[in-house]
């Protein structure tokens, strides 16, 4: 035997699984499907804790334990996101948006106070709550269409719930965006307040 070969590894994955499923028979079937791995040592109880936390988590309900859930507002935009390592988070979400441009004043629809609101659900899809400058923007499909290049890879799917409620004003302008409509030559101070 090589000096200079990797050594073989100690144990394999079927050791594992074998372990923490206690017969062979049940390591065999999870190996053959692993989506039986999560029934392995679940009780009713874990079961009906495990929905209890999802059902919290989904839909904040009023769970007795310590919800896993991560809920922030972030420069006037509500963040939620199930915390999982590996999964895309809301503030992930507000981060990539800054791509997506409003194509009608050249600035990104998170430093114009359009995203009223990001919400990761427990299956790692997106809500984004969102306004245009006015009902009557025809530039919705582009958009949509914009934060589907920008949010690809980044989640699995997402969805955007337009309201116009509250209705949007030069207020919400961030002030990185009152910068950039400066350097654009929009003066903020003469545009109409509500």
């Amino acid at each position: 035997m090589s000096s200079n070969l990797v050594p073989e590894p100690e144990s394999t994955i079927f050791d594992a699984v074998n372990t923490v499923a206690g017969d062979e028979d049940t390591a065999r079937a999870v190996m053959a499907n692993p989506a039986l791995a999560k029934t392995i040592g679940v009780n009713a109880q874990d079961s009906a804790e495990q929905d209890a936390k999802t059902d919290c988590c989904g839909g904040h309900g009023d769970g007795d334990h310590d919800c896993q859930c991560k809920e922030d507002t972030v420069d006037g935009i509500e963040l939620k996101g199930v915390d999982d390592i590996g999964r895309a988070t809301a503030q992930d979400v507000k981060e990539a948006l800054h791509q997506v441009i409003d194509p009608e004043l050249g600035i990104d629809v998170i430093d114009l106070g359009l995203v009223y609101g990001i919400e990761i659900d427990e299956l790692g899809r997106a809500i984004i709550t969102m306004t245009l400058t006015t009902p009557a923007c025809p530039l919705t499909d582009l958009i949509e269409d914009e934060c589907a290049s920008t949010l690809a890879g980044l989640v699995e799917e997402f969805r955007i719930d337009w309201t116009w409620t509250p209705r949007w004003t030069v207020e919400k302008i961030t002030p990185e965006g009152a910068e950039q409509l400066a350097a654009l030559g929009f003066n903020l101070d003469n545009m109409p307040r509500y």
